[in-house]
């Protein structure tokens, strides 16, 4: 009876786990239908996209492109200098203002030199006193000449004299001494004319040092130049390296501009340029370029380039944002796509879409130049039938049929 009852519970259980066994398998087995019906919907409906032909805008070949490098910098003076006096005094003289024109070796400021124009007579007054020490000097030298050629003569005679007996020993010797002394002082008085002429030398640098130091109380204007500021006022108190004006020279005045490292390589010296100045946005300069910083700014990652104007504006003021555009290049026939329709450009390399056989495809490309809106030159001719896109697809599915519009 027991056993009975156990091998029914088993029976029983083990009815139970195949009805639970059967459910689960039924439950996978729709899981799967779902998700191969997805499948197939979402394959007809890529198949019906990649069926429906889609409007694109391809690139057509232009003649004569303009290739230009954009810059943007401010109005500078390749001379502008802050003049002021190497000495200490008191203005007493101010001739020219902020504006004027002014020309080489023009004055333009005075200082007090009452003490200095002192220095200046004394130096010229111990210039004459040193002419006149060398001119005794000279004269004490003949002198002393004269008297060694009588000594000379005198000791002739007397030796003549002693040969014959007729004068004693110390009678010929006290004249040899006297001719030997005229001698030296003959050399004494040579000597004397060398150190005249030094204090002559001495004298003579002395007053052109003070004459020197007495025009450094006179500011002169060392080129043809803009005053641009005067900083000083009558009775100011001028200190060696203050500034009492700035001056300009206008021929010199340029643009400096800042450009993008990246687009700054075609760059050369003596490309055309147009320069636009932001004070009178409806002109046009001619320039070209005349320099080229060797180094870059770090931070910014752009080159210095000078431009030169072919006529400088009547008037001008430096640190005047200025724009400008530089020619580095003409092509007489490109395809040209835009930046946005390129993929993964690298600088030389993309993926552009294409059309081919009527069917969207992508294509790897090399690229030139750069035109100044932003599209790049295809290098390279296209193999027959190939048209690139002028712009990536809504909807970028390799193999989609698409109709080609030529870009306006």
């Amino acid at each position: 009876m027991l056993a009975a009852e156990i091998t029914s519970k088993r029976i029983a259980k083990l009815t139970e786990t195949v009805s639970e066994g059967s459910h689960i398998m039924t439950r996978s087995r729709r899981r799967w239908l779902v998700i191969a019906a997805i499948a197939t919907v979402f394959g007809l409906g890529l198949t019906w996209i990649t069926s429906q032909p889609v409007r694109v805008t391809t690139v057509r070949m232009e003649r004569t492109v303009p290739i230009q490098v954009y810059g943007l910098g401010t109005v500078e003076a390749r001379i502008v200098s802050r003049l002021g006096f190497d000495v200490t005094g008191t203005i007493v003289d101010l001739t020219v203002d902020h504006g004027d024109l002014v020309r080489h070796g023009d004055v333009l400021a005075r200082l007090h030199a009452g003490e200095q124009i002192a220095r200046v007579n004394k130096a010229e007054a111990g210039l004459k006193k040193a002419e006149a020490a060398q001119v005794q000097a000279i004269a004490k030298v003949a002198r002393a000449a004269t008297l060694l050629e009588q000594k000379r003569s005198a000791n002739r005679r007397r030796q003549t004299l002693l040969e014959r007996r007729v004068v004693s020993a110390e009678a010929g010797e006290e004249v040899q001494a006297n001719q030997d002394i005229a001698r030296a002082d003959l050399d004494v008085a040579k000597s004397d004319v060398e150190a005249a002429n030094g204090g002559l030398a001495d004298a003579r640098a002395e007053l052109l040092l003070q004459r020197e130091l007495l025009a450094k109380f006179t500011l002169l204007a060392p080129f043809d130049g803009l005053v641009m500021s005067r900083a000083k006022e009558l009775g100011s108190v001028m200190a060696p390296g203050n500034t009492a004006y700035t001056l300009v020279a206008p021929d010199t005045v340029w643009v400096m501009a800042f450009v993008d490292e990246a687009l700054a390589g075609d760059i050369e010296v003596g490309q055309r340029a147009e320069i636009r100045l932001r004070s009178r946005p409806r002109d046009r300069f001619s320039a070209k370029v005349t320099r080229i910083d060797i180094e870059n700014e770090r931070v910014s990652e752009e080159r210095r380039v000078y431009l030169a104007f072919d006529q400088r504006p009547a008037s001008f003021a430096l640190g005047e944002q200025a724009e400008v555009l530089i020619d580095t290049a003409t092509l007489p026939e490109a395809m040209l796509v835009p930046m946005a329709a390129v993929q993964g450009f690298n600088g030389r390399t993309g993926t552009v879409w294409t059309l081919e056989n009527q069917r969207l495809t992508p294509r790897q490309m090399s690229f030139g130049h750069r035109t100044l809106d932003g599209r790049l030159e295809i290098i390279g001719p296209l193999p027959t039938g190939i048209e690139v896109l002028a712009a990536v697809p809504a909807k970028p599915v390799a193999g989609r049929f698409a109709i080609p519009e030529a870009a306006p």
